[in-house]
């Protein structure tokens, strides 16, 4: 992990507004002690949960992609650590471990390669070293038993979450095979072709890799979903898909039953739980949408599966505050601390 940052406790109160007579979350949330190996200062914390973020827009530019889903995790910690510390959700369960930073990456690849399709070919190139340094950490924090809450960045971080999740919880000794199932909230399926890492193909690959076993994605626009796809995930008895269109069109089953649906076909083994921001109506991402689910939604999507799945990690990924062809949304880090703390506290209910 040497793009990662650690945090202080100096680090998180310099974000958070202290105020007479209120209690902020950025005043009881953990960290790493100072000076101690991250393996054993994890297995001894008490924390539930272990929250860090992935900024970085590699995967979305190698899958030609709009750059800005390194934008979200700063708009984020901002929001989150100024939550009221309450008795709804005092804090203390989750450990704030940092941020990767691969800024260096994509330096070297923007000065460095001349075409578009050099610079494709290269950002393809360079997520590979995101996915080992993304399952390393992921494989660390959930070999001492704590569910990783991972924010920012595309959807190709899926793929080392899975593959770290399954290695780790198998470390951990609650699996018998380092596989793991996975729920998807999505307008696409992200299970483009094995034709070089990018974040339209996280699912297939790891699927390839043996560390995905049953996979079931919900929201799926039909307008989205590419023929070889369909007809993949069609003839795959652990893969199933519910579209956008049979549950808000044709309503062949209502939302909260989609996610039911979901949550029951993976419930036999430990489930990533993952959330595509660009799933969500006029949220800010690269493949942001004009039609899609509410935030509510989202929300009850988050609760639901906090509480039916047995949750290997929870991935939140693809917002933007700020994209590269000058869009800009002051709502998204807002929008993601809401669901991260409406997943700790159903976890925790």
């Amino acid at each position: 992990m040497q793009r990662f940052r650690f945090y202080t406790k100096d680090d998180i109160l310099s974000l958070t507004k202290i105020r007479r007579f209120e209690t902020k979350l950025g005043e009881r949330l953990q960290v790493l002690p100072n000076n101690q190996e991250p393996e054993a200062a994890l297995l001894a914390s008490a924390a539930k949960f272990v929250l860090f973020g992935i900024p970085e827009d590699v995967g979305v530019k190698a899958n030609y992609g709009i750059g800005g889903a390194d934008t979200a995790w700063f708009p984020f910690l901002n929001s989150f650590l100024n939550i009221q510390s309450n008795d709804f959700l005092g804090g203390e369960e989750i450990l704030l471990l940092g941020h990767f930073d691969f800024a260096d990456v994509e330096s070297l690849i923007e000065n460095n390669a001349h075409s578009y399709e050099e610079k494709v070919d290269a950002y393809r190139h360079a997520v590979n070293r995101i996915d080992e340094e993304v399952e390393a950490l992921t494989k660390l924090i959930t070999a001492a038993q704590k569910i990783p809450i991972a924010i920012g960045g595309g959807h190709n971080n899926a793929y080392p979450l899975i593959k770290g999740a399954a290695k780790g919880w198998h470390k951990a000794g609650v699996l018998q095979l380092a596989q793991i199932n996975c729920i998807n909230l999505d307008a696409h399926t992200d299970y483009r072709p094995m034709e070089g890492r990018h974040s339209g193909n996280a699912f297939r690959y790891a699927e390839e890799d043996g560390y995905l076993q049953k996979y079931c994605v919900i929201g799926v626009h039909e307008n989205y979903i590419p023929q070889n796809v369909w007809l993949d995930i069609a003839n795959n008895p652990f893969f199933d898909f519910i579209t956008y269109e049979d549950i808000f069109l044709h309503e062949k089953r209502n939302f909260i039953q989609a996610v039911a649906h979901a949550t029951g076909f993976t419930d036999d083994s430990y489930t990533g739980i993952e959330l595509d921001l660009d799933s969500i109506e006029h949220t800010l991402s690269s493949a942001g949408t004009p039609v899609g689910i509410s935030p509510v939604h989202a929300r009850q999507y988050i609760n639901f599966a906090a509480v039916d799945a047995k949750a290997a990690y929870l991935h939140i990924c693809e917002g933007a505050s700020f994209l590269s062809d000058g869009r800009k949304s002051d709502s998204v880090g807002k929008l993601i601390s809401y669901l991260v703390s409406d997943f700790v506290k159903a976890r925790l209910g």
